[in-house]
């Protein structure tokens, strides 16, 4: 069986920035950095994005170019004879699996408030019906199970024309329009009646807010998102190495990627702090900031529904990249290891993810007494054990497999990391990589787990 390429660089960055771009950049993100003080929260995610994602990243796509092969193969070509890496490639298939079951929902959830704004749900209404539009949603098993099942047969209905026809051509046309949606968005919001004082809260740092949110608190929340915003440790990134090609190096395209992602999840805060105090609205809403906050500011604003529409198109199109992406590894994964053609792998994959995913879409209804790790319901159970196990776990297994001498080790790592044109990493890092790093990622391992 031939193995698929990317048609081109420009394909592969923004499909792999489309993976990377996700709820965790238009929604974790902003909500974040309101319930920690906006400024300071901001400068420490950047710092921790490059000195612990980009490196991790450029491990992961070095793992996938090297082999050429999705992740269970990837580790047996590369491993040394009689060792178990590969294990941990079917630890990722399973984190893959595990981060759908519940990531299908919420992209359902922003698809449903994207037609609910375009068909005028929110004109004309109170506050408190306001409030009753999520509650209400959430309460349906027939809606929740529709907008997921959306999510589930778009995304692999798309995979399904191949790598070029179907995920690299609808990943390029979304991406597009999602840049160009959030720069429009971004900028009417910055022309709102206080944006100055969004925007400061938002980007200036400030001592006082810094204590409030408590530094410790700041700081492992910002190594936490920079971490989980570049869905490391689970091979989501993996696979498109194994489908690029050796003319530019790794760390270059690791930067792009870093840089697109972080370039939406900044502007992401400039669509909603600027909105937020505009319209007297708490800027630390937590989780409900996208869905009960929000649509209330958009309802005092002038053309409201319009943008309202336009912000949930954006979101529907930055969750459902991350989809059809993660979509993409689970049927690479399928084909290669039992030799299926690409339909048959959609279709397994396809019935899998579907029926996984319906535990969390009636978790808020049907399944609404279920509470498992920790007394958390299905949703945030699924996620903890993603977020706070399976990616910086992942990370750190990714991380000693290209910088010790029992993996792949550091020397076959730097080649291939370094090939091609553009940045290079220093082998004087070995240092870093090999005793600061995995401390670094240990540090968010534990405390997730704690």
């Amino acid at each position: 069986m031939k193995r698929e390429k990317f048609g081109s660089r420009i394909g592969f960055l923004l499909v792999s920035a489309g993976c990377a771009i996700g709820i965790g950049n238009v929604w974790k993100f902003p909500y974040l950095a309101g319930q920690n003080g906006g400024g300071f929260f901001v400068l420490f995610y950047l710092l921790f994005l490059i000195v612990m994602g980009l490196p991790v990243l450029t491990m992961e796509l070095a793992v996938g170019r090297a082999s050429k092969a999705s992740v269970v193969q990837a580790y047996e070509k590369l491993e040394p004879k009689n060792s178990f890496w590969h294990i941990h490639g079917w630890v990722c298939i399973f984190g893959c699996l595990m981060l759908m079951m519940y990531y299908t929902t919420v992209c359902g959830w922003m698809i449903a408030y994207f037609v609910k704004f375009l068909q005028g749900t929110f004109n004309g209404i109170s506050t408190e019906a306001a409030n009753m539009v999520f509650s209400n949603m959430l309460a349906s098993p027939e809606e929740l199970l529709l907008y997921m099942a959306i999510s589930v047969f778009g995304g692999f209905a798309i995979c399904s024309f191949g790598l070029q026809k179907g995920l690299e051509k609808i990943s390029t046309i979304m991406m597009s329009a999602l840049i160009v949606l959030i720069v429009v968005l971004a900028v009417h919001s910055c022309l709102l009646p206080a944006a100055k004082a969004g925007i400061s809260f938002y980007l200036l740092p400030s001592m006082e807010r810094l204590k409030q949110a408590g530094i410790s608190t700041v700081i492992s929340n910002a190594m936490n998102q920079a971490f989980f915003t570049l869905s490391l440790g689970i091979a989501a990134m993996e696979i498109f190495g194994s489908y690029m090609s050796s003319e530019k190096t790794l760390t270059s395209e690791a930067f792009t990627i870093a840089s697109l992602d972080t370039f939406i999840a900044l502007l992401a805060g400039l669509i909603i702090f600027p909105a937020c105090f505009s319209f007297g609205v708490d800027p630390d809403a937590g989780p409900s900031l996208i869905f009960m906050t929000l649509p209330k500011v958009f309802m005092h604003m002038q053309g409201g529904q319009l943008w309202g529409t336009l912000f949930f198109l954006f979101m529907s199109f930055a969750s459902f990249s991350t989809v059809i992406a993660v979509f993409e590894n689970l049927i690479s994964t399928t084909m290669e290891n039992f030799q299926f053609s690409r339909k048959k792998a959609v279709l397994i994959c396809c019935v899998i993810v579907f029926v996984m995913s319906i535990p969390c879409a009636l978790g808020y209804n049907v399944l609404s007494d279920v509470h498992l790790i920790g007394g958390r319901d299905i949703l945030d159970s699924e996620d903890f054990l993603v977020s706070n196990l399976l990616l910086p776990g992942g990370s750190l297994i990714y991380l000693l497999f290209c910088t010790t001498k029992w993996g792949w080790g550091f020397d076959s790592y730097m080649e291939e990391c370094n090939k091609g044109n553009g940045m290079h990493l220093s082998k004087k890092l070995k240092p870093y990589f090999q005793y600061v790093l995995p401390v670094l990622i240990l540090i968010i391992l534990i405390q997730g787990l704690l």
